[in-house]
């Protein structure tokens, strides 16, 4: 099987899996709303994607395995994340205030006033996480990787921890102002806590053995 052969066959195992986990989401997702509930399943959808990209190289590193500055696998992974992200970001924009979604960022606009309010600072830290992903879409080529060079370009793709950490912090804002049961909590916060622990024995694997203890 040629490269582009099994970039496309990866391509499409995760545009199944993906569709899958927001079927999933959507289906749990109280009715009978379409756009909360379809912004709701790309949301968990998405954190999911994230949660696996960022544990991939970690997970690398316990395994033993090579862990190069860019693998297909990792960067498919944190494609599909950015584009469920933004698929989440385009919807969840149409789902509390209709026709008037100037009013997720302001409370008036004459004269101008800021939404200063939990649900204010939820929606402007989903913003700069989305843009974020933006940016990281657009240099998770070879193209990009070639021109800026690996090190530029490993600076670069650090800013998905930035975007992980927004993701996370407007998802525990929404948590709040829509009072979320208790078991979208609990997959919420499985998400995050499996995710962490792979980055946090990563890292003391890493310096134990840098110690040579």
């Amino acid at each position: 099987m040629t490269y582009w052969a099994r970039r496309i066959r990866r391509h499409a195992a995760l545009i199944l899996t993906a569709a899958i986990i927001v079927w999933i989401g959507f289906s749990a997702a109280p009715p009978p709303d379409f756009r909360h509930r379809l912004s709701l399943s790309t949301a968990y959808a998405a954190l999911i994607f994230l949660a696996v990209t960022l544990a991939l190289g970690p997970w690398k590193l316990l395994t033993r395995k090579p862990n190069p500055i860019s693998f297909d696998l990792r960067r498919d992974l944190g494609i599909w994340a950015g584009i469920l992200a933004l698929i989440h970001t385009g919807v969840g924009l149409t789902v509390h205030l209709r026709g008037r979604m100037w009013m997720y960022f302001f409370r008036r606009l004459h004269p101008l006033a800021i939404q200063n309010t939990k649900f204010g600072a939820a929606n402007y830290i989903g913003l700069a996480s989305a843009l974020i992903f933006v940016l990281l879409l657009v240099i998770s080529n070879d193209l990009s990787l070639r021109s800026l060079g690996s090190r530029r370009w490993k600076s670069l793709q650090r800013w998905t921890y930035i975007a992980a950490i927004l993701a996370v912090a407007h998802g525990v804002l929404f948590q709040l102002v829509e009072k979320r049961h208790l078991p979208w909590i609990i997959v919420f916060a499985a998400i995050i806590l499996i995710a962490t622990a792979i980055q946090i024995t990563a890292i003391l694997y890493r310096r134990t053995k840098q110690s040579g203890v």
